[in-house]
């Protein structure tokens, strides 16, 4: 020890000081209020976590899925699938979730189905205590006023009834060292034997939580809000309710107005360090569907492009024009759009617009940015857009599930929304695949859900829409069960999964039927400047028409025939036509054409193309049933059989001759005229498997 050292050591013991009494920084304190708070702040979602955090869910997802590579990846009993069951104090109790802290349930969503669905008692157990904090049946809690009330607990669609809805709860409960959560149900099977649980309750589940890997201080959930609490939570209400741009102080506003012709870019160049926080944009064109997709925004922040996204995905609503409402984006039906996310950067940041279609687009709206203090857990905002393009869902009439990626990034950073768009060609749910999500390499998903519904917070499958709820949206629904166009997004808060290497977002594609499809997945993330993300921009996809019709994705043309459900339908003026999916050996690809509940003298007019002008005998291959009737059939306006009776004591299919006719080169029409129902039966049923052509 050398004289100095020796006189400060002298001067520390006679002053009583210590070179060790320097006290630690405290922890920072998690609880519901500082959880509430960080739900509604977008500048934190900007930066790396703090305290540093890492996300798992919890999910009934079917436990036979074990590996890629071994049978039951893509099994599907994903009900009442739990961790174990205990038995408590006389009570059976299904255990959901079984996590150790310091964490938090940031989002909690549940479904039902059979007898007295829902109405068990959900248990939270919190810091390993005897007695739940939290006990009430699942609708009251998820969906109810239990815990709070909406957006924080909601269910959706509104359209659709109670018990067949999508419960979800975004209100935080922290957890100081062990959270545990149980459902008790007399109704609910859950032992080994498959067939014995049909019939009985199935409880579908997702949890997502936290686990704070920085030490952190936990003001573990109570159930018992105080004053200050109850105001915190009305305040974050009240916020995600009516979202709008924060901007801060010395903001700056950049105007974009300008004509894009086809193959054209226009650039709009800002100076940091500043915060892009608000992005208004309205198009105009001749086809405005069409200038959605194909009118692409990208953006470059420091020098790297990190955003490459069609406008219509990028605002959560496709390529169609409608009212959408959530925490991120507002849109009308009338075009007009808005996005809040928060993209800051250090230097420069340019944000551009490239016309990739062969129409001029009209852009009219600005671009707002204020001050923002670039620092060590700054994030770049990046979003990617892909279309798996007339996708073919099933192969030999049976449905072939798969993996495909969603997103697949390389750096640090977050994930933290994504929206799905898509057109579905037949009358079948599209979506029973479940996420997979790997984190850091993982070697199985810490992420594993139970079917893209879920996912996007609905259930069922179900088409009715919802919007204005802060996180979750379907403002398109047409597509789900039936022919159409469906778009759903999930933005993340307090559930956005961190990653400090890498993480790979797969979904599965699994459709119920047969089916072609366009499936377009855009998603949202933010990271470290020199992150990457594997999904190149899809010129390709980009530039190829969106598909508002059917026909587009999948022409009806007669060749030597065509099947009932290829056929075009152009009109149906009583009952309901569409392609009816069954497989009962009748049909080809177990679909036909079905026309049902048609009053007598309603019609049904269908569309087909031809090569060729020709005169030609046609037949169809046509179902038969006790409640099918007699149908009056014309071809381009010309009567071909006055009374076809396809009236039999069961259902079976049949050739019948349906008379001479004209086909015209280009389009042609066949009309089908309910003439009479069956006996006994008030409404007409008709069905057609195959239209088949026979030349003269």
């Amino acid at each position: 020890m050398n004289r100095k050292t020796r006189i400060l050591t002298a001067i520390f013991l006679f002053t009583g000081i210590s070179f060790f009494s320097v006290a630690a920084p405290k922890p920072p304190v998690v609880s519901e209020a500082t959880l509430l708070r960080e739900m509604t702040d977008r500048d934190a979602l900007a930066r790396l976590p703090y305290p540093a955090y890492k996300t798992r869910q919890f999910s009934s997802y079917d436990r036979k899925a074990v590996s890629p590579d071994r049978p039951g990846w893509f099994g599907n009993d994903d009900w009442s699938m739990f961790i174990r069951t205990e038995l408590n104090g006389g009570r059976t109790e299904h255990v959901l979730m079984d996590a150790d802290g310091p964490g938090a349930v940031v989002r909690f969503w549940m479904t039902f189905a059979g007898q007295d669905c829902g109405r068990g008692t959900l248990r939270i157990y919190i810091d390993r205590a005897a007695e739940p904090v939290l006990e009430a049946t699942a609708f009251e809690i998820l969906s109810g006023t239990e815990v709070a009330g909406e957006p924080l607990a909601a269910s959706v669609s509104t359209l659709m009834r109670h018990d067949r809805r999508g419960h979800n709860l975004y209100y935080p409960i922290p957890y100081a060292e062990h959270c545990k959560i149980t459902y008790e149900s007399p109704n609910v099977y859950a032992g080994p034997e498959p067939e014995k649980r049909k019939g009985t309750e199935n409880v579908y589940y997702n949890i997502e939580c936290r686990t704070y890997t920085d030490p952190v201080e936990v003001v573990s959930y109570a159930g018992s809000p105080d004053e200050a609490l109850r105001t915190a939570a009305e305040n974050t209400r009240k916020a995600l309710s009516a979202p709008k741009s924060a901007h801060g102080g010395k903001q700056g506003s950049v105007p974009v107005k300008t004509l894009l012709a086809p193959g054209k870019t226009a650039e709009f160049p800002i100076r940091g360090p500043r915060a892009v926080r608000e992005i208004a944009l309205r198009l105009a064109a001749q086809d405005l569907p069409q200038a959605l997709r194909s009118t692409v925004m990208s953006i470059r922040f420091d020098g790297e492009q990190t955003v490459w996204i069609p406008v219509g995905d990028f605002f959560g609503i496709g390529y169609k024009p409608m009212r959408n409402e959530t925490f991120f984006t507002q849109t009308d039906e009338r075009g007009a759009m808005k996005a809040y996310w928060v993209m800051p950067f250090q230097k420069e940041c340019t944000v551009a617009f490239h016309n990739f279609g062969s129409q001029e687009v009209a852009l009219h709206g600005e671009i707002v940015h204020a001050p923002w203090k670039w620092d060590g857990r700054s994030l770049h905002f990046g979003a990617a857009w892909h279309q798996y393009t007339d996708i073919n869902t099933g192969a030999n009439g049976k449905s072939t599930p798969r993996d495909i990626v969603y997103t697949s990034l390389a750096g640090e950073g977050r994930y933290v929304g994504d929206c799905l768009t898509l057109y579905n060609t037949v009358n079948g749910w599209w979506g029973e695949g479940d996420e997979k999500i790997h984190v850091d390499g993982e070697a199985f998903p810490s992420h594993f859900g139970t079917g893209t519904e879920d996912y996007y917070g609905y259930a069922w499958c179900r088409p009715e829409v919802f919007t204005g709820h802060p996180f979750i949206a379907m403002p398109a629904g047409d597509g789900n069960l039936g022919v159409g166009y469906t778009v759903n997004s999930r933005c993340r808060m307090l559930d956005a999964i961190p990653f400090t290497r890498s993480l790979r977002f797969d979904m599965e594609l699994w459709h119920w039927q047969e089916a072609r499809m366009n499936y377009a997945p855009a998603t949202m993330w933010y990271m470290r400047p020199g992150g990457v993300c594997s999904i190149a921009p899809d010129t390709a996809g980009v530039r190829r028409p969106v598909v508002m019709r059917r026909s587009q994705l999948i022409p009806p043309v007669l060749t030597a025939g065509i099947e009932g459900e290829d056929l075009e339908i152009r009109s149906c003026t009583g009952g309901e036509a569409y392609g009816q999916y069954r497989t009962n050996g009748l049909w080809s690809r177990n679909t036909q054409l079905f026309w049902h509940n048609a009053p007598a003298g309603s019609t049904l007019t269908l569309g087909f193309e031809s090569a060729v002008e020709t005169e030609a005998r046609l037949e169809g291959v046509c179902s038969l049933a006790k409640d099918y009737g007699t149908f009056r059939i014309c071809l381009n306006g010309r009567e071909l059989t006055p009374s076809l009776n396809l009236h039999a004591p069961e259902l079976i299919t049949k050739e019948v001759a349906l008379g001479d006719g004209q086909v015209r080169k280009g389009g042609n029409t066949l009309t089908i005229e309910a003439v009479a129902p069956a006996p006994g039966f008030t409404e007409c049923f008709f069905g057609l498997d195959r239209l088949v052509l026979h030349l003269q």
